[in-house]
């Protein structure tokens, strides 16, 4: 999924995407077909929302919601009504908060057994980064929910405001992914693996649950310290760890628990936790969780469990105290 505020360059990069020789497999679900440009690269229109471009690659726009229009673009594929796809990249609007359309791709049953979430992807704009994230809620939070960041107009902006954007985003989510990308130039695979693909552990899975989750502190980047926090002060990223091992009723009791009373603030939740030994990767968005994923083994030799909480006025010390004591009462339990 791809989000950004207003300006940021999603309609340039999804341009040059569908262009690529590598999108002969994918579909591009986009607001409005029409303004990307794409009118001389097209073969046929299969239906009033739906293009063939000259590379195979379907680009699709949403005329009623999300979830109506993924299963429209699985049915068709099925009947052999449109070209086979094995990939789709959805491009939210500028305003959007892309929390809702990630909790449509988890909790609609049909979608769901149909569509892998594997990332979101959001641009920011380097030359209005900082006025944006001062006076708009949308930008920080698609910042924190993202695994990838693309900083766009780098070309454009101060050296100093690309620096202090860079430090922003590091302590909004320090374990997104960022690049400098200009004039939409990426390749279709950098917007792809960002997600969990099996159950094997390795090198991926560690990428996967970002380098905040294996390292000390609180998150971010400590030699950023001198630079301006941009974003709203609301916004914190929390990185905890803890020695003593979970049972799973009880620590997805305490998830539960957390975003039944707070989930409109509960950003983001990434990590590895320690179920009796055993390795499983949690991630959730709100009030939303993912399937947890059994790993086949620990991807290194650290054994704790290791939680990232991008929330938003919600207090380090509740989410460490509610954990914290879920650990100390199973530590407590009378062997079975």
């Amino acid at each position: 999924m791809v989000t950004g505020f207003l300006g940021s360059g999603k309609t340039t990069l999804i341009a040059r995407l569908v262009r690529h020789p590598e999108m002969n497999r994918v579909a591009v679900v986009i607001n409005e077909v029409g303004e990307i440009g794409i009118d001389h690269d097209l073969v046929a229109m299969s239906t009033e929302n739906i293009a063939l471009l000259a590379n195979g690659c379907i680009c699709c726009s949403v005329r009623t919601d999300l979830q109506e229009t993924l299963r429209d673009l699985f049915a068709r594929r099925r009947a052999g009504e449109i070209a086979d796809f094995d990939r789709v990249i959805i491009e939210t609007t500028g305003l959007a908060d892309p929390a809702p359309v990630v909790q449509t791709l988890l909790a609609d049953n049909l979608v769901s057994a149909h569509f892998r979430l594997d990332g979101l992807v959001t641009l920011v704009d380097a030359a209005n980064a900082a006025q944006q994230l001062a006076h708009h809620a949308e930008p920080a939070k698609q910042i924190a929910l993202a695994d990838r960041v693309f900083v766009t107009k780098s070309d454009i902006a101060p050296a100093e405001a690309v620096d202090d954007l860079r430090a922003a985003i590091a302590q909004i989510n320090p374990g997104a992914q960022v690049s400098l990308v200009l004039h939409g130039e990426v390749e279709p695979r950098s917007l792809t693996g960002l997600g969990l693909a099996s159950a094997r552990a390795g090198e991926a899975t560690l990428r996967f649950l970002g380098e905040a989750l294996h390292g000390e502190g609180s998150g971010g980047d400590k030699r950023l310290g001198a630079r301006p926090a941009l974003h709203d002060g609301a916004i914190r990223t929390l990185s905890l760890h803890f020695d003593t091992p979970f049972t799973w009723n009880g620590f997805s009791a305490a998830l539960e628990l957390l975003a039944t009373l707070r989930g409109p603030d509960l950003l983001r939740v990434k990590g590895i936790v320690n179920v009796e030994g055993a390795p499983v990767v949690v991630q959730g968005v709100q009030h939303i969780f993912h399937p947890p994923v059994p790993l086949d083994r620990w991807p290194g030799e650290d054994r704790r469990t290791r939680l990232v909480f991008i929330t938003r006025h919600i207090e380090a010390a509740v989410i460490r105290e509610l954990l914290q004591a879920v650990a100390r009462v199973a530590a407590a339990a009378d062997p079975l």
